[in-house]
């Protein structure tokens, strides 16, 4: 199984945070560094307060030069579909084709409020993703000297000279995730490279598994070919008192984060990883919640890591 390093900086974190851990993500041989995308903490201040999220990665794309890249993920929301292409292709190129383009509907309603985003109904916002992957993919697609047309209900492109390419051809890893239980899974088939659930019980992750691999074979696609992940927040340590010292540093209750999270010794993430693996997991993503705690990546490279590969 691939681990990757994710974080939420929107929680409170500046640059010079996020380069660290993405330098010890490199280090210890960790297999990817994402970012959640968001413009408002939840639930605390969130102090300095939000980072943009591709501004971040092409910074750390010259700061880097193994690790993957991405988002967990982008909403559609944020940005209009062809300034995203170009945004991403750059990144793309800045870390040498090491970036994953992972694209969500969008939910969380009061960072919309908060800098000014239209936030539409939902049933419109996963039909803007649609189409947004359609006019991303579309314009990297594009070969170079012909141009690119689109008209769609909420986007139309018209002639564009679909530039610049990203390094990698056709285009990067695509990631579609979401806890949706029907038409997310459903568009991950159709579309992407990789299908995450992020944050859900080991059982809801089973279930929105199983609807991407039956939709695959409707659709007569071999279901190997789409990568199946899962996000789960990380809270790892030797002894009950370091776990519990870990929990509380986060304001998160130990109780919850064993029940629904990965919380635990080294040997026990080892054995929930397993399970998740089980249900068709290759890919996790562990959302570290205290950027601050160099040690506690350093104890689950060193104790869980090797036991994976």
């Amino acid at each position: 199984m691939d681990l990757r390093v994710m974080t939420e900086p929107q929680q409170g974190a500046t640059y010079d945070d996020l380069l660290a851990v993405a330098r010890a993500t490199e280090e210890l041989g960790f297999d990817a560094f994402f970012r959640s995308d968001h413009y408002l903490a939840m639930g605390i201040p969130g102090r300095p307060g939000p980072s943009d999220a591709w501004v971040t990665l092409g910074a750390l794309a010259r700061e880097t030069s193994r690790i993957r890249l991405g988002t967990l993920l982008t909403a559609a929301t944020f940005r209009l579909p062809g300034p995203l292409a170009i945004a991403v292709a750059q990144v793309d190129a800045m870390s040498g084709g090491r970036v994953e383009f992972g694209l969500g509907a969008g939910w969380y309603e009061e960072e919309h409020a908060a800098y000014g985003i239209p936030f539409p109904p939902e049933r419109e916002r996963f039909e803007r993703m649609r189409e947004q992957l359609d006019v991303v993919t579309g314009l990297w697609e594009t070969p170079e000297g012909e141009t690119f047309t689109y008209a769609g209900t909420y986007y139309t492109v018209t002639d564009s000279p679909a530039l610049p390419k990203p390094a990698q051809r056709p285009r990067p890893p695509v990631i579609l995730g979401g806890t949706g239980p029907r038409r997310t899974p459903r568009l991950a088939a159709e579309r992407a490279d990789e299908y995450n659930v992020p944050f859900q019980p080991l059982d809801a992750v089973r279930e929105r598994f199983a609807v991407a691999r039956r939709a695959c074979a409707e659709l007569r696609r071999d279901p190997a070919t789409l990568v199946l992940s899962n996000a789960q927040m990380l809270c790892c340590g030797r002894t009950d008192a370091e776990l519990a010292r870990r929990a509380e540093r986060t304001r998160h209750d130990l109780g919850l984060l064993r029940d629904t999270q990965l919380a635990g010794t080294p040997n026990e993430i080892v054995d929930r990883l397993g399970a998740y693996a089980d249900a068709g997991a290759t890919r996790t993503y562990l959302q570290l919640l205290d950027l601050h705690d160099p040690e506690h990546l350093e104890l689950v490279a060193a104790e869980v890591l090797p036991q994976l590969r």
